[in-house]
């Protein structure tokens, strides 16, 4: 029985001095590198974990990596493989565009910061950051904007609404707006109230109320041009009533259909106000982006991008064309706008040379993708023999 006890406190005073040695051994660790890096950058209100604990190792090697840093891995992979709850959740739905190429650094300190959730500026001077041509202030400026507010509506990360929304659009505004207070601002709206932001700013404006400074020329004039009575469908054949050459491009061979059971125009227009004068719901990114998100995401994702993707109407007819994939003219006249020396050297191409995958006309777009590819300009396969054999099969 002795024998026991005294195995059973030898073992004890064992772990107790292994321990002891190995936080002498991470103590050590840090103050080696504090040596070098000075000690008050790390002492922030906000410290990462393993910050707080001395863990440098844990994402950092002391001599040598391939990571910029000296990071153990990427940034985005190395953020996820302790978040690993949030890399599941940050790939649903709509996604932040930082979030998505993994530029975490773009809003967080790794170390510590003096703001919550490490982010290296306070909130709303992160969000402007990058979103700098928005204004900080309006002549007529919403509230929780203007107090820096971005979180009260949007979430950082990723949302399953568009805009990086909390909530559906409607809620969101009803859960600071009763919608009996609504009613009463809206005596005669001659529809079910909803959809706020198809008049309201939900930044600010130069208007009272916070209507768009836009206005639809309907709208301007009255409602009894578009609705016929209260609760009664404005038809997609209203609007081509007024807008006659937007019924002939949606008559083209590639065209953007409309749901004739609902007004698909509102998909992407405001019908009363807008920002601009096209009346969009935002910026082409976001707009097209509610339907083809996927097209977006993996352009963005890719190695190469092309560099202009953000404005899609640049080389898409958004209503309709008698183009493939919507072009405003054939695919070779949109690239070589851009791309104007390339008529000088290309592959063949044109009318009298044909894919023999297809038998189609041999275009730009037979060899290169516009949206986002692994491979040098833009090449749909590796430009060595992969892209060559595709068609030339025999040398």
């Amino acid at each position: 029985m002795r024998s026991y006890k005294f195995m059973r406190a030898a073992l004890t005073a064992a772990s107790a001095l292994i321990l002891l040695l190995a936080s002498q051994g991470a103590a050590q660790a840090v103050m080696d590198c504090f040596q070098c890096h000075e000690r008050a950058a790390f002492q922030k209100k906000v410290k990462h974990q393993p910050v707080a604990a001395g863990q440098c190792s844990d994402c950092h090697s002391p001599h040598v990596a391939r990571h910029d840093g000296l990071l153990q891995q990427g940034v985005m992979a190395l953020c996820y493989s302790c978040h690993t709850e949030a890399q599941a959740k940050h790939r649903q739905g709509f996604m932040h565009q930082p979030v998505r190429t993994g530029e975490c650094l773009s809003c967080h300190d790794p170390h510590a910061s003096d703001y919550q959730g490490l982010l290296s500026k306070r909130s709303s001077d992160a969000c402007f950051s990058c979103h700098s041509d928005l204004p900080k202030k309006y002549k007529y400026t919403h509230t929780p904007y203007g107090k820096g507010e971005c979180a009260s509506c949007h979430q950082s990360h990723q949302s399953p609404y568009p805009n990086l929304l909390t909530k559906e659009p409607e809620a969101l505004c009803l859960g600071c707006h009763p919608l009996q207070t609504v009613r009463q601002k809206h005596a005669n709206y001659p529809a079910e109230l909803g959809n706020c932001s198809s008049c309201h700013s939900p930044h600010g404006s130069n208007r009272p109320a916070l209507v768009r400074n836009v206005l639809h020329d309907p709208y301007a004039a009255g409602c009894k041009d578009c609705h016929a009575a209260k609760g009664a469908p404005v038809t997609v054949d209203t609007c081509l009533g007024c807008h006659p050459q937007v019924s002939e491009q949606m008559a083209s061979s590639h065209n953007h259909l409309v749901r004739y059971g609902e007004n698909s125009c509102i998909a992407c227009h405001s019908p009363h106000a807008g920002d601009k004068a096209r009346l969009l719901k935002g910026k082409e990114r976001h707009v097209c982006g509610t339907c083809h998100e996927a097209t977006f995401q993996r352009s963005e994702t890719a190695e190469f991008k092309h560099t202009a993707h953000e404005a899609c109407s640049d080389c898409h007819a958004p209503h309709g064309s008698n183009h493939p994939a919507m072009a405003k003219a054939p695919i070779n006249t949109v690239c070589v706008a851009c791309h104007v020396t390339h008529e000088q050297f290309t592959h063949p191409i044109g009318e009298k040379v044909f894919d023999p995958r297809t038998g189609q006309m041999m275009t730009c777009a037979s060899c290169h993708t516009s949206k986002g590819t692994d491979h040098r300009n833009h090449l749909k396969f590796a430009g060595t023999r992969d892209l060559c054999v595709q068609c030339h099969r025999d040398h």
